[in-house]
């Protein structure tokens, strides 16, 4: 199946490693030009190079850390000074650190809405006037099983992600009139290092190996393993296709079955 994302310009944020990265690499089979991003030039060069191996269109990299409005605005301005337009954004970021409510003061609850709801907004606001222009355009903001159902220790995540839905459906709806279709992508287990530092901090916690960690989350995941991010980038890729043009406001799992919700 063709995909139609030749020569389309997909913007990636938080994108160096993990679920991001996984999207950039997906997206840049297909034929998309791919813009990667993340506060570590290092890692960016090095993403940039793994990306281009299997690449079809280019591949381009800035410097940006989400939670600062002035570098959102830069990176975008850079995207469309390289391609003209972004034809796709697709939100990312790094999750919040892990914790119960009595650990979170008021600093730690500014920096997760900053870092994982509005960073997704300031994105929004910087790519939505040229979609509108072009009338078309595709925004997947990644958000977690959460969601759906609460993860223990992650108070943070279990407050901001829901916010990452409510914002999508509701720009779904105000910006369809002009074909920018807006959707939340949500991972479950995931093999990235996030998941390995989850899962280190409630071995610590609970005073136990981190393989019984992960081996009491896989019993709980009725595919019986982690997925990969290689599987959940497809998921994205789609979403960001020509393919998936009736697809609006919607907000998809990808947790192998673990969330028992309806």
């Amino acid at each position: 199946m063709d995909l139609g994302l030749k020569d389309k310009v997909a913007f990636i944020s938080a994108s160096s490693k993990g679920l991001g990265k996984g999207c950039a690499l997906e997206l840049a089979k297909e034929g998309a030009h791919v813009i990667i991003s993340s506060r570590s030039e290092e890692d960016l060069i090095q993403a940039k190079r793994e990306i281009e191996a299997v690449a079809k269109g280019r591949v381009e990299y800035v410097v940006c850390d989400v939670t600062k409005s002035a570098d959102i605005t830069k990176a975008i301005a850079f995207a469309n000074e390289k391609f003209g337009k972004v034809d796709i954004l697709i939100n990312n970021a790094g999750g919040p650190p892990a914790g119960d409510f009595d650990k979170m003061g008021d600093d730690d609850w500014y920096h997760a809405f900053e870092l994982n709801l509005l960073s997704f907004v300031r994105f929004i606001r910087e790519v939505v006037p040229r979609m509108k222009e072009q009338q078309s355009g595709r925004i997947i903001n990644l958000a977690s099983s959460s969601v759906k159902q609460p993860i223990s220790g992650l108070i943070l995540s279990n407050t901001f992600r829901p916010g990452v839905v409510g914002l999508s459906k509701t720009l779904s709806q105000e910006l369809a009139p002009f074909n920018i279709l807006v959707n939340t992508v949500s991972p479950g287990s995931i093999a990235t290092d996030r998941l390995l530092s989850l899962n280190q901090t409630r071995a610590d916690k609970l005073g136990i190996s981190i393989e019984e960690v992960e081996g009491n989350v896989k019993k709980s995941i009725p595919l019986g393993r982690y997925g990969d991010v290689s599987e959940f980038g497809k998921v994205v890729a789609f979403l960001a296709s020509d393919v998936s043009s009736y697809i609006t406001g919607s907000s998809l799992l990808i947790d192998g079955g673990s969330v028992k919700s309806l």
